[in-house]
């Protein structure tokens, strides 16, 4: 069906950017000694993961369509959301951390220039990964595809955070804000980890939005 293969063509497209996204963002944020901009890079790798997860759903979905078992998830996905979920929980306990041992000693970035670079290409992808993903959802009236699309808005909102935080430090050398931003992702680290272990118990309406 047209439906599933544009569904499986926007959940490649996910995993490849997320993939280019966390390389850069995590090199970059090293080199520039910025803790948003290295977690930023950190959970887009587990976005990947995550993506693959939710290929396999895809799969799933277009083979069991309309029968009684399209809406159990297999072993393979439950693993995926697994790693995914302690990914997310190593992820804020080291933001945590971090943050923590930078405001003490009063590190700061070098720079965020490229946090507001990447931050803004973010927001222009994911976004039109949202409406095309919920679209097909709809169409297809698949609350699983739905509730990837929320997800994903949630990569929308951490990049907002990211955005603002490098902004303000990039104009006006903050010593706070880089760790606010820092904070700002490891909140949503910790939401998205309890979304995965939610989904594994069956609930498919994730990420703190509604799936009509």
């Amino acid at each position: 069906m047209q439906l599933y293969r544009m569904a499986r063509l926007l959940a490649l497209f996910t995993i490849a950017y997320n993939l280019i996204e966390g390389l850069i963002s995590t090199v970059l944020g090293f080199q520039d000694e910025t803790l948003a901009l290295f977690g930023f890079g950190l959970d887009s790798f587990i976005e990947t993961i995550s993506g693959v997860g939710v290929l396999v759903m895809i799969r799933r979905l277009e083979r069991t369509a309309g029968t009684s078992t399209s809406t159990e998830r297999t072993e393979f996905e439950k693993t995926a959301l697994r790693i995914t979920g302690w990914s997310f929980y190593g992820l804020s306990a080291m933001l945590a951390v971090t943050t923590v041992l930078n405001v003490v000693t009063g590190k700061v970035p070098e720079s965020t220039f490229w946090g507001v670079v990447i931050a803004c290409i973010s927001i222009a992808v994911m976004t039109v990964l949202v409406l095309a993903k919920k679209r097909v959802g709809k169409a297809l009236g698949s609350i699983p595809i739905i509730a990837d699309a929320n997800c994903t808005l949630v990569c929308v909102y951490m990049s907002i955070v990211m955005l603002i935080s490098a902004f303000v430090y990039e104009s006006t050398h903050f010593i706070y804000a880089d760790a606010i931003g820092a904070l700002g992702i490891l909140w949503f680290s910790i939401k998205e980890g309890r979304e995965c272990f939610e989904k594994v118990k069956g609930h498919e309406c994730g990420c703190e939005s509604s799936c009509g």
